[in-house]
């Protein structure tokens, strides 16, 4: 097959070049839409991230197009409806990183329980090693709620037992059997909120998850409860968290994802212009709150980045474009 690669860090080309002999690549230094003027006659796949949006515009530069192989687990960078209707096949990645994000989500707990980054930094800063105000907490015996008990979930509740904590899991499908297997009581979102000392997210963002943690419910947490995020930002409503921090009901939180991420990549587009969207400058402003706060880490989108879970995903790109290739699609996204 012909392929333009889109984006990829420099070691990729020689990496992908290995696992794709006979096929014909074309790479591009950075996304898709960072080169409108390509365009390709032949091309029979697009290999991607989630940085190049894909709708009819980018379709009807590549005519022949057959394959979309995107690189990560989410596609919804990709007009499904106008890829179906071209009858062209969109690839992802389903597991790459559970394990990955997983260990990364009890980093940000034992950060939080320990105080780790407020110790290093005085260390670091002043010179000092008092241990005045550094106190923390142990997990033993602590509540862990898991939202959403699916690839991810399921490495943090297993993480979770060894660590001697009681585990309180929700789900879509909340079988008996399958706790009974975990380890886990399965409960309803409000009455995990109540009981959990800690929280942590793994659900996909959709329209079902937007603001799942929002104003109304928020203050149905236990008192003095921590929160962590490794899924994605929009599933908690900002301003909703920064009142809870505020008014204590929630005592500290770990987030690698925050709602407003994108803007806060490009603040300098608010020194010569307004912002488009006022409502999002509203959570902007709010998630600067958070980065500032001093019972909040803040991460920069990082828990699925390691070298193996990065080689895992390119391993799976490479299987989904051989194996459409020689006519056994793999990874099939449908439409819904």
């Amino acid at each position: 097959m012909h392929i333009h690669y889109f984006g990829g860090e420099d070691w990729e080309e020689a990496y992908m070049r290995e696992k794709l002999q006979g096929h014909e690549l074309t790479f591009h230094a950075g996304p898709l839409s960072a080169s409108p003027d390509i365009s390709d006659d032949k091309a029979e796949a697009l290999c991607i991230f989630i940085d190049s949006p894909i709708g009819e515009a980018e379709l009807s530069r590549f005519p022949a197009l057959k394959l979309i192989a995107t690189r990560s687990t989410g596609f919804d960078h990709i007009d499904l409806k106008a890829t179906s209707a071209r009858g062209i096949t969109v690839a992802n990645v389903p597991f790459y990183g559970e394990n990955t994000v997983a260990e990364f989500t009890f980093a940000l707990l034992l950060a939080l329980s320990r105080r780790i980054i407020d110790a290093d930094e005085r260390v670091r800063e002043t010179g000092q090693f008092s241990v005045e105000g550094l106190r923390g907490f142990d997990l033993a015996g602590k509540t862990i709620g898991i939202v959403g008990c699916g690839h991810i979930g399921v490495h943090v509740i297993r993480m979770a037992h060894g660590f001697d904590m009681n585990i309180i899991g929700f789900d879509t499908h909340q079988d008996p059997e399958r706790a009974k297997s975990l380890g886990i009581t399965f409960a309803s979102l409000p009455d995990l909120f109540a009981q959990s000392d800690i929280i942590s997210l793994h659900v996909p963002y959709n329209a079902h998850t937007h603001h799942l943690i929002n104003k109304e419910n928020i203050g149905t947490f236990k008192k003095g409860s921590y929160l962590i995020n490794t899924s994605r930002g929009a599933v908690v409503e900002t301003e909703a968290l920064v009142e809870a921090l505020k008014d204590g009901t929630i005592a500290g939180a770990a987030l690698d994802v925050l709602e407003e991420e994108g803007d806060l990549s490009h603040e300098e587009q608010l020194r010569t212009a307004p912002h488009p969207n006022e409502a999002s400058l509203k959570v902007l402003l709010e998630d600067h709150y958070l980065i500032n706060h001093p019972r909040v880490l803040v991460t920069p989108h990082v828990a699925f980045d390691t070298i193996e879970a990065l080689k895992r995903i390119l391993d799976t790109t490479a299987q989904n474009l051989a194996q459409f290739g020689a006519g056994s699609p793999a990874n099939v996204v449908t439409p819904a």
